[in-house]
């Protein structure tokens, strides 16, 4: 494939430390132009995504808004490793995937910002982890490796200091005597746990839970048949006793999670935006609330690999900032983290 050079006055900028910091300070205010910023950078430092601008005819000469800018289809990082800049590797995440398909791959040369973004992230929405007993059910992630949901957990588990704090892979009994304990004393917990795991240990040890935040990750693994994330959340407040259940909205392919503390309408920190953009014209992209259609997204915090992806999940921009997942194109490929939610 030949590149289409377009012909720029622009100076290929740097991205130094100041910008970095900036990113982690995004509001409605500054963030269309720090989003510009970034895309300026990875044009200039991120040879693939260059020539994916290219081809559109599209750079810093024309992109002027983040409705211009070209948004990566996704499947990009599972062909192509995408790299923004010269440092070097430090972490590869990979996704859980099925078996018999590839796996995307994110590589990171600053890990740091990834723990800064997912510990801002996790702070905005539920306090500082050391206020709870943080457990995991996330078993296929555990047994794939390479995983930044794990990574994430891992290390809010560590900043919890609880001692019953952890990862439980198959040991059901262990982890429902631990919920049990800390009922009995009043101990505020999370429960981070992939969708067919928790569906199969509620089953298994239905209980009232009155301190416990009950976190679905989404992944139904072909395990089960695949149903909305509405019928799972009403199958898990039952076996819990529970009148709600949050969602984590992350990939691999993202350096920043959304959360649904309550009926599927996610939130995204400052640092990332949902855009959305009609399944017939991939380059009609809009950010009015009301408008439905495949899901495009900005995260600042992947400014080492690529900011602006275009994913394969359907949904709606509910409110400023607000979303909800409805499903998936039907031409794509089932990915680790899929959970239909019509």
């Amino acid at each position: 494939m030949k590149f289409f050079t377009e012909i720029c006055s622009f100076q290929m900028p740097q991205l130094d430390i100041d910008i970095i910091k900036e990113v982690f300070h995004a509001s409605n205010f500054n963030f269309d132009p720090l989003a510009i910023q970034v895309f300026r950078y990875q044009y200039a430092h991120n040879s693939l995504y260059r020539e994916y601008c290219d081809l559109l005819k599209k750079g810093p000469g024309n992109v002027h808004t983040i409705l211009d800018i070209p948004y990566l289809p996704i499947v990009f990082f599972k062909t192509h490793t995408l790299i923004s800049g010269a440092n070097p590797v430090q972490l590869i995440f990979e996704s859980s995937g099925t078996t018999g398909m590839i796996s995307s791959k994110h590589y990171l040369t600053n890990e740091e910002i990834y723990k800064e973004s997912f510990l801002k992230t996790f702070s905005r929405f539920f306090g500082d982890p050391a206020q709870y007993c943080i457990l995991g059910l996330l078993p296929n992630y555990l047994e794939k490796g390479n995983s930044s949901l794990v990574y994430m957990v891992q290390e809010l588990t560590r900043l919890s200091k609880h001692p019953n704090s952890g990862f439980y892979l198959h040991e059901w009994e262990a982890l429902a005597k631990t919920l049990i304990e800390n009922e009995k004393n009043k101990i505020k917990t999370i429960l981070f746990g992939v969708t067919y795991a928790l569906l199969d240990f509620a089953d298994k040890f239905p209980m009232p839970l009155q301190y416990c935040q009950v976190i679905e990750t989404g992944g139904m693994k072909g395990r089960k048949k695949e149903i909305t994330r509405s019928e799972v959340h009403t199958i898990l407040k039952e076996k819990f006793h529970l009148k709600e259940i949050a969602s984590e909205y992350g990939m691999t392919e993202l350096l920043s999670q959304s959360y649904a503390r309550k009926d599927g309408q996610f939130s995204c920190p400052p640092w990332m935006q949902v855009l959305i953009r009609a399944e017939d014209d991939p380059y009609a992209v809009s950010t009015v609330p009301g408008t439905s259609g495949v899901i495009n997204i900005i995260d600042l915090a992947n400014i080492y690999s690529c900011a602006f992806i275009a994913t394969d999940d359907v949904g709606h921009i509910t409110n400023t900032n607000h979303f909800e997942i409805t499903g998936r194109l039907d031409v794509t490929d089932l990915r680790g983290c899929s959970l239909l939610t019509a």
